[in-house]
């Protein structure tokens, strides 16, 4: 099945028939919640009839993955074998900290540094080119020039505010890289391109915006990755494993923590605004689907029989950090139990009624 190869997501209007799925940013916690989340889709049946995937940060290195193995996935065996073990062996190793330091002292920057790494141990020099025609992988990142969002998909890379660059040769691995340069640490990852690589060109943007891209990881702009799908299909599927803000009695006054507290403030903010718009769209009737976040207590899903698991145990799991560094065995099951008892229950609970409970965890011997 091939969908189309150009599609404009800029354009406003009715939104056609289809499901979109988005996979949230929150570097390695989130990727194994969204394992969690793709392997009960998968069981619902539902990921085959997705149209889109988009992604940014922690949820891109889940769906670069995914894409590469879509054509090999048809059991629950080979989803296991070719999606989620070559995640939990991605899981196991630290690169963050690895790629900071030699950014510092060698050659390159950091995110330079993580691009080697996935490439190594997940993508082994793929190129978008290799990615299914169907469903869309996009791959979102914050162009830091502009201010928009950079899209990075199999038929095109393109920031609406800039231009376009059609089939491009670029390797998987920096299109995940730049989803995932989180700052300060990663980012900003370096998109090398020249005026002449655009086949679509905004009319009066000076030429000093079409090479040497600065971009940063896609969460800045939409930690969701909701804006491909959201304009363009009526039912929205959306997988949250970013963090919560914690509460804090004495932020920081040093100006440079202390800014760094005043943006999440704002970006806890806008995730929030986010994720009501979303709901009210749901409650109208405006969009059809399913929310759930690793943020979110089992009870609150309004689902019978649901997958038990304490309000701490969610609480203790949503607060493992937003790094890139190595998880033990039991920490990862976990993670990925979650997110397949929330996908669960929010879409038994608000998408496909009629479906039975899941019938086993990924994991059934690790207990929450």
């Amino acid at each position: 099945m091939a969908g189309p190869a150009e599609v404009d997501d800029e354009v406003e209007g009715t939104p056609e028939d289809g499901i979109g799925l988005s996979l949230s940013g929150g570097g390695y916690r989130a990727m194994l919640y969204h394992v969690g989340a793709i392997i009960r889709l998968h069981e619902f049946g539902l990921l085959g009839e997705i149209k889109r995937i988009s992604s940014v940060s922690g949820g891109s290195i889940a769906a670069g993955v995914l894409a590469l193995a879509w054509d090999r996935i048809a059991t629950r065996d080979a989803l296991f074998e070719n999606f989620v073990d070559r995640l939990r062996s991605m899981a196991g190793r630290t690169i963050d900290k690895s790629s900071s330091l030699s950014g510092l002292f060698l050659p390159g920057n950091a995110a330079d540094y993580v691009a080697k790494a996935y490439d190594k141990h997940l993508f082994g020099g793929a190129t978008l080119q290799d990615l299914p025609d169907f469903p869309l992988f996009v791959f979102n990142a914050t162009n830091l020039e502009s201010g928009a969002l950079w899209r990075f998909t199999k038929f095109h890379m393109r920031d609406w505010k800039i231009g376009r660059i059609s089939r491009p040769e670029l390797p998987l691995t920096e299109a995940v890289t730049a989803s995932s340069a989180f700052p300060p640490v990663l980012s900003p990852y370096i998109l090398k391109v020249s005026p002449e690589d655009f086949d679509i060109r905004v009319p009066g943007v000076p030429e000093d915006y079409f090479s040497d891209i600065m971009l940063s990881d896609g969460g800045i702009y939409d930690n969701y990755g909701l804006e491909t799908i959201y304009k363009r299909y009526r039912d929205v599927l959306v997988s949250d494993g970013g963090a919560a803000l914690d509460m804090d009695p004495d932020p920081p006054r040093n100006w440079v923590t202390h800014t760094s507290r005043v943006l999440s403030v704002i970006h806890a903010q806008v995730h929030a605004l986010r994720s009501r718009q979303l709901v009210g769209d749901y409650l109208a009737g405006a969009r059809a689907g399913a929310f759930w976040s690793i943020r979110t207590p089992i009870e609150r899903f309004d689902v019978a029989d649901p997958f038990p698991v304490s309000a701490e145990a969610v609480l203790r799991l949503a607060q493992t950090p937003t790094r890139l560094k190595a998880l033990d065995a039991d920490l990862q099951e976990r993670l990925i139990n979650l997110g397949y008892v929330q996908c669960d229950a929010a879409v038994r609970a608000y998408y496909r009624q009629a479906t039975a409970r899941g019938s086993r965890l990924p994991y059934p011997d690790r207990s929450f």
